[in-house]
């Protein structure tokens, strides 16, 4: 072929030195971006072995021309190849998958430099400290040095022909102690500059020496006998103390080390990068990287380690990996901790790449649910012939027993999960006796009464547990609210699981495995569950009632009394003998001895459940049951 002469051509005209290629398609697009050591050797390497993997056998098919740069050592092959993927994203190389903007701390470049937090670097002298993952994070590094040193916030050019000139007034960061007005020349510039120098220290992660030279100011004021400056210099000395003890995780003497581990599933990679110094975190950052080919781990690790170092600007002469991966970087060294403190900070790391990779999991879970939900909803539509989409459903449901204590309940359902906070108990008003349909004309009402005139506020769909009648009692009150035509009925009958459509006599019958029938089902059980928890409360509250709760003045004390304490036997004297006839049974024998029976009163035996207790005193012939 044409094409593959002259790719044949290109490979043998390629040098033998460090660079970086390019693979190019017929429309001169940027197939893929990569390294290496002899550029010949690894570009050929593509054409002549036979590759194993489908994706990387489509992108050879598609390369039409070859470009490349020599450079002179691999690293900076590598720092080339990571600007070059960065800058045309080529479709067969590795994503990543980080597009924020992170924040920094600016210390700038002024007269009395102000110290705030900012997502912009412009180059105006000024240092910036970053970037930061957690805004959080630098609102309370922000915070904590304003503690530490007062600073000022005001934005105003303090040039000292300003200040000479008393062009600026003392403003309230003043008064409360916040600012030691160098606007007013109360705070010279090199006193002020030393508490910036020992916040650059500090955001550098150089507690250590910070917190030495504050010890010994200390101690130098004390001896002068100087007690209230040496008062304040402690009070600084405690909150870089207090600091420092919430941000230590290991050994102090681990300093100024980056840390890189991953974790990789078939489709992406997570890099987590930890930034120690003095024993302290001073930096952490997770990244993702979607695969296009088949990278190895150590690959990816690379090229993440390469990014993250460019991007937090890193010069860290140590590296703890958890993979082992070429010390590419000049005086740089890589270690694989196995024991130890640098291992417990190999899996601090790799414990927050995997808090990563789940967390991308879950998120792809609750997509897939999403999507899942809107197929169902649009099922719902289809089977039940809606206008609209049911995305509001609200189910109702009767409870009574024989007529007593009726009750309602209605349930509701967005996108088909339970709105618990919107559910419903209603205690039937206008309803004596065993009545389902009327009692169900009155709770439909009531619920679309107010509701009828907010019209976004009303269900889509509204489902009735029963039958005909208790769906007709319900088109009765959407009449009345003038709500017939603006809300889709239904009601599923138990006993066939049909479900009833208003004005149409012929139910519909749903395969039991269809997952609209399921979803319906499911509401129904959920507005049966929540209707009679209301039921046996109010069931069991009656049940326990007496006519002598409805007299005035009679209370729970004087009801047990009339009810337990006054009751008089009718024949004191007599007893009821539970001795069988056989004389076998000495169950009987023992009762009435230890317990005797008199006429007039009752016995309690006291028995398990199903244990036949009732069984004992029928066979005696002088019991109470047998006359």
């Amino acid at each position: 072929m044409k094409i593959l002469k002259q790719i044949k051509e290109q490979i043998k005209e390629l040098p033998q030195n460090p660079g970086v290629y390019q693979f190019f398609d017929k429309s001169q697009k940027i197939l893929y971006v990569g390294k290496a050591k002899n550029l010949k050797k690894r570009v050929s390497s593509y054409f002549t072995k036979k590759q194993e993997y489908a994706k990387t056998k489509l992108m050879v098919s598609k390369i039409r021309d070859i470009k490349y740069f020599v450079v002179p050592t691999e690293m900076d092959a590598l720092l080339l190849e990571n600007n070059l993927i960065k800058k045309h994203q080529p479709k067969y190389n590795v994503m990543l998958k980080d597009d924020k903007t992170y924040p920094f701390i600016c210390v700038k470049n002024e007269p009395f430099p102000r110290v705030y937090s900012t997502r912009r670097v412009v180059k105006d002298g000024s240092f910036y400290f970053g970037p930061y993952t957690s805004v959080r994070l630098v609102r309370t590094l922000i915070d904590f040095v304003h503690q530490l040193y007062p600073l000022r916030t005001c934005n105003f050019n303090l040039k000292s022909e300003n200040i000479q000139r008393k062009k600026f007034k003392l403003c309230l960061e003043y008064h409360i102690g916040n600012c030691l007005a160098p606007c007013e020349g109360f705070q010279s510039e090199d006193s002020y500059q030393i508490g910036i120098n020992h916040i650059s220290q500090i955001l550098k992660g150089d507690i250590k020496s910070v917190a030495s030279i504050l010890k010994d100011r200390m101690i130098s004021f004390s001896e002068n006998m100087e007690f209230e400056k040496a008062q304040e210099v402690k009070e600084k000395l405690s909150l870089l103390e207090n600091y420092q003890s919430k941000s230590t995780i290991v050994n102090t003497k681990i300093n100024n080390v980056d840390v890189f581990t991953i974790v990789s599933d078939d489709l992406s990679s997570f890099i987590n990068y930890l930034k120690i110094s003095n024993g302290a975190i001073i930096q952490t950052h997770s990244i993702e990287l979607k695969k296009k080919l088949e990278e190895s781990d150590k690959e990816l690790l690379v090229y993440a380690i390469t990014e993250l170092r460019q991007r937090f600007n890193s010069q860290s002469k140590e590296i703890y990996s958890s993979i082992a991966v070429n010390n590419l970087w000049e005086n740089t060294k890589i270690i694989v901790p196995k024991i130890g403190d640098k291992y417990k900070l190999i899996e601090l790391s790799k414990r927050n790449a995997k808090y990563m990779q789940f967390d991308k999991i879950k998120k792809k879970e609750k997509l897939k649910e999403k999507s899942s939900d809107k197929r169902i909803i649009n099922q719902l539509q289809v089977d039940l012939n809606l206008k609209e989409k049911p995305r509001h459903i609200e189910c109702f449901d009767n409870s009574n027993i024989q007529g007593t204590n009726p009750t309602a309940a209605c349930v509701v359902f967005k996108n088909l999960k339970p709105q618990k906070n919107e559910y419903r108990h209603f205690k039937i008003k206008s309803v004596s006796g065993q009545d389902d349909f009327k009692s169900m004309e009155e709770v439909v009402y009531r619920r679309y009464r107010d509701l009828s005139q907010i019209p976004e506020s009303l269900p889509q769909l509204i489902v009735i547990d029963g039958g005909k009648g208790q769906l007709s009692s319900t088109m009765k009150s959407l009449d009345l609210l003038g709500l017939r035509k603006k809300i889709a009925v239904i009601a599923i009958a138990k006993r066939l699981e049909e479900i009833f459509f208003p004005e149409d006599p012929i139910p519909l019958y749903l395969e039991k495995k269809s997952e609209t029938l399921r979803i319906i089902q499911q509401i129904r059980n959920e507005a049966h569950r929540f209707g009679i928890n209301l039921h046996r409360k109010i069931r069991d509250k009656n049940t326990m009632t007496s006519s002598l709760d409805n007299i005035r003045g009679v209370g729970p004390k004087t009801k047990e009394k009339l009810l337990f304490d006054n009751l008089t036997p009718l024949y004191p004297e007599e007893r009821v003998r539970l001795e069988t006839p056989n004389g076998k049974d000495y169950s009987a024998r023992i009762m009435d001895l230890m317990t005797p029976i008199g006429k007039g009163q009752r016995g309690l035996i006291v028995a398990p459940p199903r244990t036949g207790k009732t069984m004992l005193p029928s066979q005696c012939p002088t019991s109470p049951i047998n006359h």
